[in-house]
């Protein structure tokens, strides 16, 4: 007998499932999981206005400011931006186990993210009023209630398991997924529900709450691991998918997608800042610059550079990270926890563009604006580095032949990633010692910098073939020959 025609990919859903076996209500989670990612990159991005447009006037020292900030904004900041990271990755975590939705998810997962989108409001409030237990409540609060929402989508997927993920669905264990998934989803609603009832009676502990939500699955995950190698045994687990274990498998795709999402939004935030601070007024084009436009946009020149500046930076780094990826072939728990502390960093550069475009123009505050755009440059490319560090140690599942230890990318891929590391170590090195570095000169070395990958790319290619050439030289030929003819032989293929 002659098979039938197979339906298009397009109206194949989950593991061979056709559309119209599903019923009309029922359709794929593809686009509600990259409008769910856009969010999420968005409010994510977004924490850093309210620390970006921190008003520093041009004759205050810029090092009290930078103290006051780093006690109160900044580190606020960072711990929102992380909690926004960790309700992203519980999301993730929701859609493995939920594979297909229907109108009642779609709705439930657009309350959720209302709610999501309200977090900034609720980080201004906190980090406006440190000591006003209300901001931290409201925040909390709203943590607790999208993990309300959340657990009502698990409760309904599970009481309609065709939306399941297929593996799940011939499980004869739903109920311990269905335990799990809980667990992951409620563990930060919970911590957040601690932090709201101690916002009236004492803050610190609040905000100790507040930070378990980010580092409490991986401070159990390290005392389990330590445990083990105590006792020699090494945990059982009933099933090995859905776990907190920093090598299980992350969705490489969410990850992308929320990391572009990241980089695209910092790079838009820099050019709102020049339309909304750097436009002439029409009656100061009149009357000092007599109607010549031009004129009066020289004095915003400092500006102009420091965009240009800034969004080489972002741009490369965001280069970085995708030439990184490239070569990956699954992320893991721990590359996703290094990436997001990467993404912090990376958010806080609207903020450096703010201090060094703002003390431009040889202010006593200069050199300490300089010093803040260099350390955040190091943080955010310093965890870049580290995802390809963790990414070796389990080089067989999660890189390409090409980019694990002597692939021919190798060389090439650390000398990459460790360019902005050493290049923004430098450029912080000479504020030390160097009082006339400008901001002009820093942005013009953040310009410069692409040139300096091409002459990189060039210099680690004429070193490996200069040892490639003498170790060449100290071999029979029969051996070289031999190698070049397994180089001949079909590459690995990815998993």
């Amino acid at each position: 007998a002659v098979a039938g025609p197979s339906p298009p990919p397009s109206l194949l859903l989950g593991r061979g499932r056709a559309l119209g076996e599903l019923g009309g209500g029922t359709q794929a989670s593809q686009r509600l999981l990259a409008y769910s990612d856009a969010l999420f990159s968005i409010i994510a991005t977004v924490m850093i206005l309210p620390v970006a447009h921190t008003k520093i006037q041009p004759d205050q020292e810029l090092k009290e400011s930078v103290q006051q900030l780093l006690a109160t904004r900044i580190a606020v900041y960072l711990m929102t931006f992380l909690i926004v990271t960790v309700a992203w990755a519980a999301h993730v975590r929701l859609f493995q186990v939920i594979e297909l939705i229907d109108d009642v998810l779609a709705l439930l997962n657009l309350a959720c993210m209302m709610l999501i989108t309200f977090l900034p409001y609720t980080f201004s409030l906190m980090a406006s009023f440190p000591d006003v237990p209300f901001g931290i409540f409201m925040f909390s609060s709203c943590t607790v209630v999208i993990g309300f929402i959340q657990a009502i989508i698990v409760m309904y997927g599970f009481h309609h398991p065709y939306l399941l993920n297929h593996q799940i669905q011939v499980s004869e264990n739903q109920a311990f997924y269905k335990y799990h998934i809980l667990k992951i989803i409620l563990r930060g609603p919970t911590l957040s529900f601690f932090a709201a009832i101690f916002s009236f009676f004492f803050i610190p502990m609040s905000y100790v709450f507040l930070g378990l939500i980010i580092f409490f699955p991986h401070i159990r995950h390290l005392t389990k691991w330590f445990a083990s190698k105590a006792t020699s045994q090494e945990e059982e687990l009933p099933l090995e998918s859905f776990t907190f274990y920093l090598t299980e498998p992350l969705s490489k795709e969410r990850v992308e997608a929320f990391t572009d999402g990241v980089y695209a939004i910092v790079a838009t935030l820099l050019i709102l800042d020049i339309c909304e601070d750097n436009v002439p007024d029409a009656k100061d084009v009149r009357e000092k610059y007599h109607g010549h436009l031009i004129n009066a946009l020289n004095e915003y020149g400092p500006n102009f550079l420091a965009y240009f500046g800034s969004f080489v930076t972002i741009g490369l780094l965001w280069f970085v990270h995708h030439s990184l990826f490239l070569h990956v072939t699954k992320a893991t728990r721990l590359m996703g926890l290094l990436n997001n502390l990467s993404l912090a960093f990376i958010g806080g550069l609207p903020l450096a563009y703010q201090l060094t475009s703002n003390f431009a123009k040889k202010s006593q505050n200069e050199l300490e604006a300089i010093q803040v755009s260099c350390v955040t440059i190091f943080f955010g490319s310093i965890f870049q580095f580290g995802i390809w560090g963790a990414a070796l140690f389990y080089e067989r599942e999660t890189l390409h032949p090409y980019a694990r230890y002597g692939g021919k990318e190798h060389a090439f891929m650390f000398a990459k990633l460790a360019l902005y590391p050493c290049v923004s170590l430098f450029a912080f090195i000479l504020t030390c010692f160097l009082s006339e570095l400008s901001a002009t000169i820093f942005h013009l070395m953040q310009i410069i910098v692409p040139f300096a990958f091409l002459v990189l790319r060039i210099f680690v290619r004429i070193v490996l073939l200069t040892i490639k050439y003498i170790m060449s030289l100290s071999r029979p030929r029969g051996n070289v020959l031999e190698e070049e003819e397994a180089c001949l032989s079909p590459p690995e293929t990815l998993s």
